[in-house]
């Protein structure tokens, strides 16, 4: 009886919804540090359900170790239906914001990454992106990224997400959050960030479905970022127990 109670409840609270927006590392796959990474059990096959049941889908990650499309060609091969199109992502919206405000940036990413910037003027950067360089978080990356920083009359600091930790199948790791911390620290700036939990972030995915943020739920693994960020935005949230959570 109170499994069917519950049931019921689920059945209301998800009511009226149109779209699904879906975390990717750690709700579909935990990655792996070699490049490759590991399916969630019954994660490909819920996308397949997702899609075949007329509910709008987009995928909203963080991931910044990889252009969209090497990301999303991973995915692929690992049994997921799933396209560049789908795909939310911070390199492009931080692409979006560098050319609007005529900003030139000094990059401290991952050098898989770097591709996403190519049309971006970085000459005589007068701005610092960072995001989840992984093994380019040496000492004299991340002081060059400094010295940079502390160098402008008008400090202007870009993180791409601003999470603590990821899982990947070794363990876990560090997010580029620590690292912008260390930055904003040093030099006395707050970052903006691009990429969850930021408010633009969720209502540029949900734009892209044509969904508004009453109608849609966020799926993920972090309360934070993912959970947190998308209650911000109006939207009903779901937190998984696989990724990080675990």
């Amino acid at each position: 009886m109170a499994a069917q109670d519950g049931g019921a409840k689920m059945a209301a609270w998800a009511r009226g919804v149109r779209g699904l927006l879906l975390d990717i590392s750690g709700v579909l796959y935990d990655s792996g540090g070699g490049g490759g990474g590991a399916p969630i059990a019954g994660s490909a096959e819920a996308v397949r359900k997702i899609k075949a049941s007329g509910l709008k889908l987009r995928f909203c990650t963080n991931e910044t170790q990889a252009t969209r499309e090497k990301f999303v060609k991973k995915l692929q091969g690992l049994g997921f239906d799933i396209s560049v199109a789908e795909v939310t992502a911070p390199a492009p919206a931080a692409c979006r914001l560098l050319k609007e405000r005529g900003l030139r940036p000094h990059l401290l990413v991952h050098d898989d990454l770097i591709p996403e910037f190519a049309e971006i003027d970085k000459t005589n950067p007068n701005c610092v992106v960072v995001g989840d360089a992984a093994e380019n978080f040496s000492y004299a990356n991340v002081n060059e990224a400094f010295r940079v920083l502390i160098g402008l009359e008008k400090p202007v600091l870009i993180s791409l997400g601003r999470g603590r930790y990821y899982k990947e199948t070794d363990g876990l790791k560090l997010d580029v959050g620590a690292y912008m911390k260390a930055l904003e620290y040093a030099c006395d700036v707050e970052a903006e960030v691009v990429g969850k939990p930021a408010k633009a972030f969720f209502e540029s995915a949900l734009a892209e479905m044509g969904v508004p943020p009453q109608q849609a739920i966020m799926i993920g693994d972090d309360i934070v970022n993912d959970v947190g960020g998308a209650q911000q935005c109006g939207m009903r949230a779901v937190q998984v127990r696989t990724g990080k959570y675990s």
